[in-house]
């Protein structure tokens, strides 16, 4: 996999920002955290941003699922250091969002992740204007 773009390495090309801590149990055998704890502070990330933006409950209806999930490893994270996640929306599709994300630690770049989510409920139809208009909100930024 080709090394992600400049802009997306950027904190500052991300409208949302999560700081999330380490675990113990993150680590793998080599003393750094493994490639499933990645994903899974990704994951709380993504989650955060999600109900942030509203109507992703079971109350108002709308409901989605992961379809696709890719995260690129770019440099060792460590224990007990938070990392900080930024995320956005990069693409809004006609019933699917893609969601972009890059992980920091120590002032660096240590993952990218790149999500699509798509709408499953209602089956019929388009993502609703007024949640259309939440994800155009959180774009990301130009470099």
């Amino acid at each position: 996999m080709a090394r992600p773009s400049p802009e997306r390495l950027l904190l500052a090309s991300y409208p949302v920002r999560t700081v999330i801590p380490t675990r113990f149990q993150d680590l793998d055998a080599m003393g750094h955290i493994n490639n499933v704890a990645f994903a899974a502070l990704f994951e709380d990330a993504r989650v955060r941003f999600n109900r942030a933006l509203g109507r992703m409950d079971r109350a108002d209806g709308l409901r989605a699922v992961v379809a696709r999930n890719e995260i690129n490893y770019l440099a060792e994270g460590s224990y007990p250091d938070d990392v900080e996640i930024a995320t956005g929306v990069a693409r809004i599709g006609n019933r699917s969002w893609d969601v972009a994300a890059v992980m920091h630690q120590h002032g660096r770049a240590i993952a990218t992740c790149d999500t699509t989510i798509v709408m499953t409920h209602p089956a019929e139809g388009s993502i609703p204007a007024d949640f259309r208009a939440r994800l155009a909100e959180v774009m990301l930024r130009a470099g």
